[in-house]
């Protein structure tokens, strides 16, 4: 079933805007050893937080890293709530739209969806991945062309200054083929 071209259009727009969003909680995260403060463990409704690992495609696994947590002040993790939040929560994560969004962001999977969910989910997510490995392939090209007229402008050998512009020529023509690569990868993922 294809995805609607609203859909689509506000993916592509939102991914450059969302990924300065993600390095941010990504770095909270990152800086945050525990899965829950103690406080967190402590007023828990593990139905909600079940869902809310599901809905950001947390692993089964991530129960353990709450129990872990929250043994610290004495609260055991109600697995049976976490479970069926969780079952609801990764309803809405394994859908082809986040699927996509997942991949423009250059998030990894973490084999969070079941398995009559993950083939499909696994499709647009790999769309939306090439996608998002083309825009950082550009990027580099992109470094490499400035770095190579950085060298242009100050080298003064006259070989030296053949060389680099022979070599500016080939990032060029990669440059080229890497935005028209990225152009095909877009209008296929309309469809």
């Amino acid at each position: 079933m294809p995805m609607s071209n609203f859909v689509l259009s506000v993916l592509l727009l939102a991914r450059k805007n969302t990924r300065i969003a993600g390095l941010a909680v990504l770095a909270v995260l990152v800086s945050s050893c525990a899965s829950m403060s103690e406080q967190e463990c402590l007023t828990a409704n593990w139905l909600d937080q079940g869902f809310r690992d599901g809905r950001n495609g947390e692993p089964l696994t991530r129960i353990e890293d709450h129990r872990q947590a929250c043994a610290k002040v004495g609260v055991r993790p109600d697995q049976r709530l976490y479970l069926q939040g969780r079952d609801r929560g990764i309803l809405h994560y394994c859908t082809s739209d986040n699927a996509v969004q997942e991949g423009l962001l250059g998030r990894q999977y973490r084999n969070a969806c079941p398995a009559h969910l993950e083939h499909r989910f696994l499709i647009f997510y790999e769309r939306g991945k090439q996608i998002y490995d083309a825009e950082q392939y550009i990027e580099k090209l992109n470094k490499q062309t400035n770095q190579l007229e950085q060298a242009l402008k100050q080298e003064e050998n006259k070989e030296q200054r053949s060389y680099l512009r022979q070599e500016l020529r080939d990032v060029d023509r990669q440059l080229q083929r890497a935005r028209e690569d990225l152009r095909y990868l877009e209008r296929r993922l309309r469809y």
